[in-house]
């Protein structure tokens, strides 16, 4: 009876069958139910060796991760770091990419946001890389995971990363496993001193690309694909950048994405992001921020384009929300952030979900030895 039981399913997936796992177990295979998590998700439960399962249906299309989290503001106060993991926590998200912010504004200046000032600098520091990590340290969140990076580099002057990266492992040894966000080209702030890297500038990042690989660090780079004029004018700079290193694990913001490409056809981007995709092996995609939502995942017709993407190369996008934690910032405005950049990922398959919502992409990108729990595959 058990062979044959054992037969009938040997063409499925071996992780699941209608509500039960086969299982390796002293040479054989046995049959072992499965168990949907209850209740609110812990960091056990990403354990390796995990069997229980995640049941979709029961639970809210939301990602447990941010991979994209500004703990500090461009300027002013921040929510108070105990406060801000608390939001965390209580929206379900356990493992955290903790970003500083690419660009502060001076301390001397009363802004907040560089678009309210424009001719305000706005400009890479080592500062809030500093704060991040002390308050880590200091105030370590029971019951999370979280990553720090290093948001200081300005891409423009690629002398000084190697040095900066060299204090940073210094003062906080091993605790900075992730580089970015970067800035290669964000029109947003050309009118607060940022301008975009030039090719020539992009091949003397050689020093700090080699120091990224030797100690397996991703770097997450914000490269905005082009405007309504041109919608494809400041690609030819990431592609420069993946000619040059494609043995980095490079991470591309926003599928490129920003406020200045309103307009934009969505088959004819995806068909870039999948070349792209095709082309370079360690490239990822970072779908976070409401302004991927409010220009093509909110339209239906737009959205089975990106999902079908997510869904054909489940092992390349991460979420997140973009969240800038200033100070006055509640906790709903955090829920609204994490569900308007979850929606599209309810429209993913199970192998998509597990990898993107669930954060295995982002736990392999990030040297984790956290695992996704399996799906639940009963009555789906």
């Amino acid at each position: 009876m058990r062979s044959a039981l054992l037969s009938r399913f040997r063409h499925l997936a071996p992780w699941a069958i209608g509500g039960a796992l086969l299982l390796a177990a002293g040479g054989s295979r046995a049959l072992v139910r499965q168990t949907p998590i209850q209740g609110p998700l812990t960091l056990a439960q990403f354990r390796p060796g995990n069997t229980d399962c995640y049941d979709r249906r029961s639970r809210p299309p939301m990602a447990v991760v941010d991979t994209h989290l500004h703990v500090r503001p461009f300027g002013g106060p921040p929510i108070p770091f105990q406060d801000l993991m608390g939001y965390l926590r209580n929206s379900g998200v356990l493992f955290a990419n903790l970003y500083g912010i690419g660009q502060r504004l001076p301390v001397n200046s009363p802004c907040t946001y560089y678009l309210n000032c424009p001719g305000v600098p706005a400009l890479p520091s080592l500062k809030s890389d500093f704060f991040n990590a002390q308050n880590s340290l200091d105030l370590e969140p029971s019951g999370m995971k979280l990553v720090l990076s290093m948001t200081f580099p300005d891409l423009s002057r690629p002398e000084e990363v190697l040095p900066a990266m060299a204090l940073l492992e210094k003062e906080y040894p091993g605790m900075f496993r992730w580089m970015g966000e970067v800035n290669l080209s964000k029109q947003a702030l050309f009118n607060n001193g940022h301008e975009a890297v030039s090719i020539e500038k992009i091949a003397a990042w050689k020093p700090f690309m080699e120091e990224l690989r030797n100690r397996n660090i991703p770097i997450a780079i914000h490269s905005d694909l082009g405007n309504n004029k041109n919608s494809l004018q400041y690609l030819p700079l990431m592609q420069e950048v993946l000619r040059l290193y494609p043995d980095n694990r490079i991470v591309w913001m926003h599928l490129g994405l920003s406020k200045e490409l309103a307009v934009i056809d969505a088959r004819q981007h995806v068909a870039l992001l999948e070349s792209m995709l095709r082309r370079y092996p360690k490239l990822s995609f970072d779908i976070s921020w409401r302004v991927l939502y409010d220009q093509v995942f909110k339209d239906p017709a737009k959205r089975k384009h990106y999902v079908a993407l997510m869904n054909r190369w489940p092992g390349r996008f991460i979420p997140g929300t973009d969240f800038v934690a200033a100070a006055g910032k509640t906790e709903m405005v955090y829920r609204e952030e994490l569900a308007v950049t979850s929606s599209v990922l309810g429209d993913l398959n199970d192998q998509a979900y597990r990898r993107i919502a669930l954060g295995q992409n982002y736990f392999e990108l990030a040297g984790l030895t956290a695992v996704a729990p399996p799906i639940c595959q009963v009555s789906r």
